[in-house]
């Protein structure tokens, strides 16, 4: 049963959503730029090809045969019938769902059939806080960065456990416009700009992979000659590679500047509203 209140994190609004769930972001080739081309011309196929659900199989297996397969784990399913929901290619979904077919249901076809399609909830329903969710819904307005971070549960919980211990409140997500609000964009989208990020190909937020195998990375603060950091957490989600301490350093000072800038904003912004 939903909870009152209820906030989708698939399908949020109209600017953005997220498949990850899909297996959107599990390509060995992940780029915002890839990933645009094989979402657009599998719904380009899909909607000149299918018109009833017997043409799908002839539109997976064009699929299949057309796209490059390699993934970073193999155990997760990169299903083919995720694509474009709408013209300006602002929200990714399932075309298979009925709101896209006229109210035809076709996932039944899909490699996780329409029962668990349609029930499923990712770990972040669970454990980002109501407030959480909201604000990050209003922070991002881009799916394919809305789908790293609000997949990534250390991420967003670190970054407002961080400002709302500065500020000695947890903030209200409508105070998320204007200048605080790009503070904050300007925090997640170092999701996709961090220049401190692993070139592996394997690697994927705190995680590495092997095959059919993942484990949890770490950053060897001995061998960087200091303690860890107080920001290992969003170090991690943020794929980081330090290869002297003098990047650990700047690394801190980004993420630290970032957070005094917000806590300040807030601040001042509260005493202009009082």
């Amino acid at each position: 049963m939903k909870e009152e209140g209820f906030i989708h994190l698939c399908q949020p609004d109209v600017c953005k959503s997220c498949g990850a769930c899909c297996g959107l972001y599990n390509y060995a080739d992940s780029t915002r730029d890839s990933l645009v081309r094989r979402l657009r011309d599998r719904t380009e196929i899909f909607r000149e090809t299918v018109r009833v659900a017997a043409d799908l199989k002839v539109f997976s297996d064009n699929i299949k045969r057309l796209e490059n397969p390699e993934k970073l784990y193999e155990v997760i399913y990169c299903c083919e019938y995720l694509g474009f929901l709408d013209g300006e290619e602002k929200k990714v979904g399932c075309l298979l769902h009925p709101l896209q077919n006229d109210g035809v249901d076709m996932r039944d076809v899909s490699f996780y059939g329409r029962e668990l399609c349609d029930g499923h909830f990712c770990p972040s329903y669970h454990f980002i806080s109501r407030e959480e969710k909201s604000a990050l819904i209003r922070i991002i307005d881009d799916w394919y960065l809305y789908g790293l971070c609000i997949t990534d549960i250390d991420l967003v919980k670190e970054y407002f456990r961080f400002i709302s211990e500065g500020i000695y409140e947890v903030p209200r997500p409508e105070r998320f416009k204007g200048r605080l609000r790009d503070i904050a964009f300007d925090f997640f989208s170092l999701k996709i700009s961090w220049p401190f990020r692993s070139t592996d190909t394997n690697r994927f937020g705190k995680y590495y992979f092997d095959g059919s195998q993942y484990m949890v990375s770490h950053i060897d603060y001995d061998a960087l000659g200091c303690e860890r950091s107080k920001f290992d957490k969003i170090f991690l989600s943020l794929t980081s590679r330090f290869r002297k301490l003098e990047e650990l350093k700047r690394g801190e000072e980004i993420i630290r500047d970032n957070i005094e800038k917000f806590i300040t904003c807030y601040k001042m912004d509260a005493m202009e509203r009082s």
